[in-house]
């Protein structure tokens, strides 16, 4: 039997980046891309290479141009770091697992490095086949920290819970990552929301602004530890604007929520550098009358739309800049 599980993409919707300094954050799920992974028993333990991970190109210029788009790492690692880690996981619970083999492959539509959180996706879909083929039961609550674990434990990535908890819970979800929950317990409040109308949410990417999503981060992280004022003071506003955020989005009022939107990256500025073209997605989105905030950390940009024809305005002034915008499923239907 192959058993075959998935994730889905992700945008952030208010408060990133403030998920990993005890902030509060609104993500909304991208069921247009995913990761999928199949698992089946076999005589030997094997990895399926993912297409990031080969190591074949038509030439030099073309193994050069993907290094320059997503670096050196494809999925092998993420799948070697989540089976290592769900084992001690396992090991660390008491629950001794069987000495079965099985070969484990990964695919993904899931635009790379544009901040769509596709490794976190491949992390989660790994972590749902190895549960399914263990029967192993990991609550919901607990399976986002084990996620984040994978990528800060194993692989010394800098990350937050945000993306490993929308990506779990999927639709949308208010997190709240206060300190003294997360210290006492290791997991946030996580809240799923079910607006009584669906708000106009569009996503864009484009994959040439390709980043490591842990390099903006890193200068984040050291002004935050070292108690910097100004980085300090922008998380406590993140947590209230992501209030606000949710009280328009269950309000149903659309013209404050992309307000509370544009807030959120213009909250950003103050505090990190800001690629100029990743900006000017956002200014573009901006000047068809569009809101607009990184889905991540750059790359790809996601907002609130007035009506069919704003909508249209922002696909044209966007595929000007080269980005690919749509319209995200976010619910099953």
């Amino acid at each position: 039997m192959i058993i075959t599980a998935h994730a889905h993409a992700r945008a952030g919707l208010v408060g990133n980046p403030s998920d990993g300094y005890f902030g509060k954050t609104i993500s909304f799920i991208v069921r247009n891309f995913c990761a999928t992974v199949r698992l089946w028993e076999s005589p030997h333990f094997e990895i399926v290479p993912t297409h990031g991970d080969l190591a074949s190109f038509s030439s030099v210029g073309e193994f050069l141009r993907d290094q320059r788009l997503h670096g050196y790492y494809g999925g092998m690692r993420l799948i070697k770091a989540a089976v290592k880690r769900f084992h001690d996981h396992c090991h660390q619970q008491g629950r001794e697992l069987d000495t079965r083999s099985f070969t484990i492959s990964c695919e993904t539509n899931i635009p790379r490095l544009v901040g769509l959180s596709g490794s976190s996706a491949i992390i989660v879909a790994t972590l749902r086949a190895l549960m399914q083929f263990h029967d192993v039961q990991i609550a919901k609550y607990l399976l986002p920290g084990l996620i984040l674990s994978v990528e800060t434990d194993e692989l010394g990535i800098s990350a937050g819970l945000q993306d490993r908890v929308i990506q779990t819970y999927e639709g949308i979800v208010y997190m709240d990552f206060d300190k003294s929950l997360l210290e006492s317990r290791g997991y946030g409040d996580y809240v799923e929301l079910k607006p009584p109308k669906m708000p106009p949410f569009y996503v864009a990417y484009d994959p040439g602004r390709a980043e490591m999503s842990e390099i903006p981060h890193r200068d984040l992280r050291e002004l935050f530890n070292r108690g910097d004022r100004t980085v300090v003071e922008a998380m406590q506003k993140y947590r209230a604007l992501t209030d606000r955020g949710r009280d328009c989005l269950m309000s149903g009022d659309w013209e404050a929520l992309g307000e509370v939107v544009n807030a959120n990256f213009d909250l950003r500025k103050t505090i990190m550098n800001i690629a100029p073209e990743n900006l000017r997605m956002v200014e573009v989105a901006r000047s068809v009358g569009a809101s607009a905030k990184f889905a991540g950390s750059g790359g790809a940009i996601c907002g609130l739309y007035r009506d069919g024809r704003q909508y249209q305005r922002l696909v044209d002034a966007l595929g000007q800049l080269h980005c690919t915008v749509l319209r995200p499923l976010i619910f099953e239907t």
